[in-house]
């Protein structure tokens, strides 16, 4: 309960002025001391017992409001308060391991950008390295609640860098999972279908692994968990750390043949990543420049379909998992209640969110076909070029460049793009294979230099491993130093 109390106090010193929270959890000091209790009866109850956790708001925890980040789920905001019955599959996997949860983190409106966190329900979250900068998105209250200490580790979301934009931008762990390996029922969804993931920032790589270990696996509540069967590391993710090797293992470098948003790099980063490939080449690996190159990657990827319109069908499905108790099940239902049109969640509409759309279920259309064939010839090609060069993984700064400054013009202060400069992140979700960021070094003006180990399908094990191994090498990570809120 000490523990608890800490943290809540460092949170109300400090949150004023970051602005990571939607809400707090009330109940938290009360669960700390029925843990206590337990412990002292039959010892912990599970691998984070007593760890003080934040999990996103578009997670669900029973009978607290789940906002999404939208000020139209929130009755403080004037919406109408969207609370579900029962906790999303994560968080009751978090409590059955001992976790308290803390609170529910900031995120733009529907999880919809990658680079800063605003939303209509809380308003702007800071970066602790430089207030100036962007905290990233749409992780980005996660991150920042994580990296300013207001919890030990905590839950985000990916569709498209949402995990590990934010852990670059602030010097986490992020582990983007293969999708199907943690469940994503009880999660307000921008992609459930195809894309969507749950998985853990963490100030360490270990703290990350354990929590992999914790809300992995296969659930009924989460069907595609099932694919996760006999792709997990027999002892564990936190075991497997422990036989991890460097040695011999060969990493394809980022260039041109990848992609060609971001590259050539930003010359700061170019030296900080060719620092980096250095070091991994001291603990004995062996590195393979731009393996994409001449492959046709590029190429194919250029011919991605539009992802068909899913957003009507999971929304849909999400809200008539809310349960009896909740204010509504359906877009429609919300609209009547709220007198407002749903344009902003995806829920009608494809990717924009805008205009009516059948919830048809995307296998059932050929736009579901189509992409779902280009995603397994993009594998394909994938697979191929790693067998061709004998790789273990790519190795990849997550961002071409230092993080964005929070105003990018000051003659247009409300001018907010969406635009982290991200290597890996939104190509790797489309074909769904694991990424783990881990920190390497820092800039000039405070902020990190984050590397990210990208592998095939189900390596997230192997992947950990490599963060660990450069993690315990480098020591690397610098915790910020927090400022209270200035006095108005």
């Amino acid at each position: 309960m000490e523990l608890t109390r800490a943290y809540l106090d460092r949170i109300e010193l400090y949150e004023e002025h970051y602005n990571a929270f939607i809400s707090m959890n009330a109940d938290a000091l009360l669960v700390a001391a029925e843990l206590d209790e337990q412990y002292v009866a039959a010892g912990p109850v599970g691998p984070l017992h007593g760890v003080p956790v934040v999990i996103k708001d578009n997670i669900d925890q029973a009978g607290r409001v789940t906002t999404a980040g939208f000020d139209g789920f929130s009755g403080a905001t004037g919406g109408i308060d969207m609370i579900p019955d029962d906790n999303a599959a994560v968080v009751d996997r978090l409590r059955a391991a001992g976790a308290i949860i803390l609170g529910k983190t900031n995120l733009p409106d529907f999880a919809g950008h990658g680079t800063r966190t605003e939303s209509t329900v809380a308003g702007v979250t800071l970066n602790p390295y430089n207030v100036d900068k962007v905290p990233g998105g749409s992780s980005g209250g996660t991150a920042t609640a994580v990296n300013a200490s207001f919890a030990v580790l905590g839950l985000g979301t990916e569709t498209g860098g949402s995990l590990q934009n934010p852990a670059s931008a602030q010097g986490l762990v992020a582990v983007k999972v293969t999708y199907g390996l943690a469940p994503i029922e009880g999660i307000v969804p921008l992609s459930g279908t195809y894309v969507d993931v749950v998985g853990p920032l963490a100030r360490t790589v270990r703290d990350a692994a354990r929590t992999l270990d914790v809300i992995s696996g296969p659930t009924p509540e989460d069907p595609a968990t099932f694919a996760a069967v006999g792709h997990m590391p027999e002892g564990g993710y936190l075991a497997s750390l422990e036989g991890a090797t460097l040695e011999g293992k060969r990493f394809g470098l980022v260039g041109p043949g990848w992609r060609n948003q971001w590259l050539p790099l930003d010359p700061l980063t170019e030296v900080e990543y060719r620092d980096a490939i250095a070091t991994l080449v001291g603990l004995g690996a062996e590195v393979v420049e731009d393996p994409f190159e001449g492959s046709g990657f590029i190429e194919l990827y250029g011919e991605r379909p539009r992802v068909p319109s899913q957003g009507a069908y999971d929304m849909l499905r999400y809200m008539q998992g809310l349960g009896p108790n909740a204010s509504f099940h359906s877009v429609q239902e919300w609209e009547a209640l709220s007198g407002r049109e749903f344009r902003r969640g995806r829920g009608r509409g494809g990717r924009g969110g805008r205009g009516p759309t059948s919830p048809a279920r995307p296998s059932a259309t050929e736009a579901g076909d189509a992409f779902q064939a280009w995603r397994m010839r993009i594998r394909q090609l994938y697979r191929g070029v790693f067998e061709e060069h004998d790789l273990d993984g790519l190795f990849f700064p997550q961002a071409g460049a230092p993080n964005r400054d929070m105003v990018e013009d000051p003659e247009r202060p409300d001018y907010k793009p969406n635009n982290w400069p991200e290597l890996p992140s939104n190509i790797i979700n489309d074909f769904g294979v694991p990424v783990v960021t881990v920190p390497y070094s820092y800039y000039e003006d405070g902020t990190p230099f984050v590397l990210a180990f990208v592998g095939d399908l189900w390596t997230e094990a192997e992947l950990l491993g490599y963060a660990y191994l450069l993690e315990q090498a480098t020591k690397a990570r610098v915790a910020p130093r927090l400022s209270a809120a200035p006095r108005s």
